[in-house]
């Protein structure tokens, strides 16, 4: 099969690779579209640890069971899934007690096994999900980012009748946008240094949009979708008595931010954070199906597995929103 390869930091490759072939418990999957985020910037770079190289990336995906490995119930080739890249261990301290996200043995599909920038990727059969019928495989490969935002609004736990901030227009600052919207928020301001990301944040539903959080008033709830530290300290200065901030966006591991200990002491404020994918995949799809993301809106990019440089250039310039590849060339 063809597929994109980091050969090492820098060194990509798009050429063969053995096809995949299912295990026990293990499906194949023909990848239809599988999209780029930031981590796939930090494994192009180098700077993701877990990452062996050469590797393929990839683990935004949806696709079509082509091949089901023994003792596998349930699927057949032919069903239409997206894939939870989680790979957890199941024994560990943090396993054992449920928060697999955590996972001291962690591991995931396109970080650090093959993942789905290529032809066709293997998969546990446990994380594939069916794809309801309405939904395209271009969609479906949006069903993995919107997951990583319900468990950040597991995390966030908002309220109807809230008030909230997201910094950050990107993908996920939108994603976060629509959801806290639809669970019940009465006010919901958007900021991004980027003021050409702020229309479609506008057109989202946000109440208010700006370069600055610094005249939009106070927020019961704030969330950082950047992991730059001035936007998290702009987000916590946001915050009115008794707020929530929530720390989703992805910082370097050196970086540190400067927070009140008196006011998080005073206010009785509540620093949280997010990480990845928790319980979460299956309400993803629920609402992906219900339409709770508008997936037209967030889809602007798409290329074929040889122009895997161009989308990882278009997302280093943060063009457009969500950039996919499409390895077969169809979202069918």
């Amino acid at each position: 099969m063809r597929a994109a390869i980091w050969e090492a930091p820098g060194e990509l490759r798009i050429g063969e690779r053995d096809d995949p072939t299912p295990g026990h418990g293990e499906l194949v999957v023909k990848v239809g579209a599988c999209g780029l985020c930031g981590t796939d910037l930090h494994i192009a770079d180098g700077h993701f640890a877990p990452t062996p190289y050469p590797l393929v990336p990839g683990h935004e995906f949806a696709g079509e069971v082509v091949a089901v490995g023994p003792e596998v119930d349930g699927w057949n080739e032919g069903a239409r899934v997206a894939v939870d890249p989680s790979l957890f261990c199941g024994h560990c301290e943090y396993c054992r007690v449920g928060r697999g996200n955590l996972c001291a043995n962690w591991n995931a599909i396109g970080d650090t096994v093959d993942g789905a920038f290529a032809e066709y990727v293997k998969v546990p059969a446990a994380n594939a999900y069916a794809l309801p019928d309405e939904l395209d495989f271009r969609t479906g490969a949006l069903i993995e980012p919107v997951s990583c935002a319900v468990r950040g609004m597991h995390r966030l736990a908002v309220q109807p009748g809230e008030s909230a901030l997201v910094v950050g227009a990107g993908t996920m600052g939108l994603i976060l946008e629509q959801l806290i919207l639809r669970a019940g928020a009465t006010r919901v301001a958007v900021v991004d240094t980027n003021e050409g990301k702020l229309g479609l944040a506008e057109r989202l539903g946000a109440d208010a949009v700006a370069t600055s959080a610094e005249h939009l008033g106070t927020f019961d709830v704030a969330v950082d979708a950047t992991g730059a530290p001035p936007a998290i300290e702009s987000a916590f200065g946001a915050l009115r008595r008794g707020g929530r901030l929530m720390i989703f966006g992805v910082a370097s591991g050196d970086a540190t931010v400067s927070l009140s200990p008196f006011r998080i002491y005073n206010d009785e404020i509540t620093v949280l954070g997010s990480m990845a994918v928790l319980h979460s995949f299956g309400p993803a799809v629920d609402l992906m199906a219900a339409g709770a993301i508008d997936a037209k809106a967030m889809l602007t990019h798409d290329f074929p597995l040889d122009g895997f440089g161009d989308a990882l250039a278009t997302v280093r310039r943060g063009e457009g929103v969500k950039s996919q590849v499409l390895p077969q060339g169809s979202t069918t």
